[in-house]
């Protein structure tokens, strides 16, 4: 029987007029203020007007899908489904459950897990698959061999744009989605998954100067998990620090937490304090990782 993978992300809306609809989905149908909608609408306009989240994950589909063909001819039938945005997961897994599927395979397109992220997704698809299909997650895959090396060989192309001899005043700062504090209270280990995979990727990178910040917290009164990266920035050039790659590790994609929290807020505050912040190219559907995110299935299914 072919199985089914059912490929995760948060999405993204399609065109300007879909972003209060999506916004209102992520408030959990609460519409957005006026004030609310028109700050992500204006950082949306700054890279561009909409996000390529669609495009870039349909894309990291169809590489997962050929990846897989090439591995296991006819034996896997990816599908794509978005948490907040069409094609939702729910309709994606009820797909595989109406057309008779007896295993489908969940993963997410985030590298750490936690039960306030990846965790949702897994049991909104777990769901609507109902008892009848055998869900098999993948969880958090990080740790996976030879994602930490792609993670690092990304690490050092930035580095290279960097002159030797302001190595030793350059720093790399790991960064991921920050979450509400209060999921720590619950043992949630997604700080601890950040810190070991930033840890690993900068030894394989052979980076000695390092450290770890967050990015793209939400607009809610709950206190958010920090420190947050425009504060280490500012924090890194009074310590002496003249030059910073930012590695976005805990994102796998061009999207607005990147295009925007990164390239245009994290660089204009760099600029203000006389940093050269320098980003490390995002993974996209770059060929070795659609690879590894194939192998990343067949083992769970192996």
């Amino acid at each position: 029987m072919t199985t089914g993978v059912l490929v995760m992300a948060y999405g993204t809306p399609t065109t300007p007029s879909d972003v209060e609809a999506y916004y209102t989905r992520i408030r959990h149908g609460r519409a957005p203020t006026p004030e609310q909608l028109a700050d992500l609408q204006r950082r949306y306009d700054a890279i561009g007007g909409t996000s390529p989240l669609a495009r870039r994950s349909a894309d990291q589909v169809a590489g997962i899908a050929t990846a897989l063909e090439q591995r296991a001819p006819g034996g896997f039938d990816v599908r794509f489904g978005s948490k907040y945005e069409p094609p939702l997961l729910e309709t994606t897994a009820e797909s595989f459950r109406t057309e008779g599927f007896d295993v489908v395979v969940g993963l997410v397109l985030a590298p750490h897990s936690s039960s306030m992220s990846t965790d949702q997704y897994m049991s909104r698809a777990r769901a609507a698959l109902g008892d009848r299909v055998n869900f098999v997650e993948t969880g958090a895959w990080w740790a996976f061999p030879g994602f930490l090396e792609i993670i690092a060989a990304r690490v050092n192309d930035a580095l290279s744009n960097i002159p030797v001899e302001r190595r030793d005043t350059t720093e790399v700062i790991f960064s991921a989605h920050s979450l509400p504090e209060k999921i720590l209270a619950t043992g949630d280990t997604y700080p601890e998954q950040l810190r070991d995979s930033a840890q690993r990727a900068a030894a394989l990178a052979g980076v000695a100067h390092w450290d770890v910040a967050w990015q793209s917290a939400g607009r809610t009164p709950d206190p958010w998990i920090g420190p947050d990266i425009l504060r280490v920035l500012r924090d890194k050039r009074a310590l002496g620090v003249t030059d910073v790659v930012s590695c976005p590790i805990g994102f796998v994609s061009d999207h607005l937490e990147v295009l925007f929290d990164i390239d245009v807020e994290a660089q204009g505050v760099a600029r203000e304090v006389g940093l050269k912040l320098v980003r490390t190219a995002s993974l996209n559907d770059d060929a070795g990782f659609m690879a590894l995110l194939a192998d990343v299935v067949l083992e769970h299914v192996s």
